[in-house]
């Protein structure tokens, strides 16, 4: 893997995570397409989420400090954040489970470029029918352990590449009820320890790593954590404008290309 390689790749990861249109998805197919490309196991990737979660820390740090010193306090705005600290705990079990068991089935699909294509048109469905009939109105106060629970499953499932992790969750919470910008916030938040946990689980990836390339994993993980700032920014304002069906319409346009490409 080159330098410009890694860049280009960090790119298409910082603007992918936070849009709607699967990172995954769009790593998988853009590394099946650069020639020469080579990476051992799925550390770079892991690296390239770790640099957009970053970006989370940051764009969210008000958010973030209130929800860890929220269990020392009672005031009632941190008895508020405590609740969405337990309900983000709870989303995270099912992501857990589902990550831990079906890791190494998933991983594999990677290299399956037109079942990639194919979850990119679920996922455009998916974004099209969560604006056709979207009408939320509750806020994060008012969110529920039903919500925490199927929205955590919603991110399990995104590990399959092509499958939106923000898409997938974002919709199932708009389908819930749940106003834009909390489902959207929930859904980046909700993304930190499993983008953690993932990181834990492929440190073992580092030894095979020549320490000649190592550059490369860290500008390409840079490279995602300043794209990805502006991205969660894009995506916020289209939140509020209700635009995500033209990201629907994007997933399919580049789903159907590719399995034009792969015919």
């Amino acid at each position: 893997m080159t330098l410009g390689q890694a860049v280009f790749l960090g790119v298409v990861q910082g603007v992918a995570e936070f849009l709607p249109i699967s990172s995954s998805g769009h790593l998988a197919i853009a590394q099946h397409y650069l020639r020469g490309f080579e990476q051992p196991g799925v550390l770079f990737d892991v690296l390239l989420h770790l640099g957009t979660m970053l970006a989370v820390v940051i764009y969210f740090r008000s958010e973030l400090a209130a929800l860890i010193v929220s269990p020392l306090r009672r005031t009632d705005e941190q008895r508020k954040n405590f609740r969405l600290l337990g309900l983000l705990l709870l989303a995270s079990i099912p992501t857990g489970i589902i990550g831990l068991t079906f890791k190494e089935t998933f991983e594999g699909l990677f290299d399956n470029i037109p079942l990639v294509a194919s979850m990119l048109l679920v996922t455009g469905t998916l974004l099209f029918i969560c604006e056709r009939f979207r009408n939320g109105r509750r806020d994060e106060s008012r969110l529920t352990a039903v919500d925490a629970i199927l929205v955590g499953i919603a991110q399990g499932l995104s590990i399959m590449p092509g499958i939106s992790r923000s898409g997938s969750t974002i919709a199932t919470l708009l389908l819930r009820g749940v106003e834009g910008e909390t489902a959207a916030r929930f859904s980046f938040l909700l993304a930190l320890p499993a983008v953690g946990g993932a990181t834990l689980l492929s440190i073992r990836d580092l030894q095979q790593v020549a320490t000649g390339t190592l550059p490369a994993y860290l500008a390409g993980a840079t490279a995602a954590f300043i794209v990805g700032l502006f991205s969660i920014h894009l995506l916020m304002g289209v939140i509020r404008r209700r635009r995500l069906a033209a990201f629907g319409i994007y997933c399919w346009a580049v789903g159907l290309l590719v399995l034009l490409l792969n015919l």
